[in-house]
Order: structure tokens, then C-alpha cells, then sequence
């Protein structure tokens, strides 16, 4: 599981090997929280247990190091996705 941030505002920002196969995405962890996004276009894909406020937060968090983690992504697969 490569992590691209282990401590981002307190949130981990990673991907799994196994997420091969579907487009460009991030899973992001924080306590009990878990959401999933979309990065082209960057969406909500589906969360549990974040407040709206915390996901505005995430998203912002995202987008501000969109391509740090666009790099370790394409790295990882060898590819663009």
C-alpha cells in the first residue's frame, strides 16, 4: 500500500497496488475516517465517518498537492492513468 503522505494535516494519503485497474485515485485515512477520490476529475467517490468540513478540507489538501500525488501514482504503475 504506497503511502504518498503519512501525516498531511494529520490525514494518510495513499493508493493500493491492487488499484491497478481503475483510474487515478487517492484513499485518504484519518482516525475512524476514510473517503476515496476520484483525482480526473477530482471527486468524491465515497467516504465514512468525515464531516462535510473535514472533506473540504481533504479536497483542498488534494488539490494543493494534486501533482505530487499525479507523480507517485505514475511512478508506482508506470504509466498515466
Amino acid at each position: 500500500m504506497p503511502t504518498i503522505f503519512h501525516n498531511l494535516r494529520g490525514y494518510r494519503i495513499f493508493f493500493f497496488s491492487l488499484d491497478r485497474g481503475e483510474p487515478m485515485h487517492v484513499h485518504v485515512a484519518k482516525d475512524r475516517g476514510y473517503a476515496k477520490y476520484w483525482m480526473r476529475p477530482l471527486e468524491l467517490a465515497r467516504s465514512r465517518n468525515f464531516r462535510s468540513h473535514e472533506l473540504n478540507e481533504i479536497t483542498r489538501l488534494i488539490e494543493d498537492n494534486r501533482a505530487e500525488i499525479e507523480r507517485r501514482w505514475n511512478e508506482h504503475f508506470g504509466r498515466e492513468n
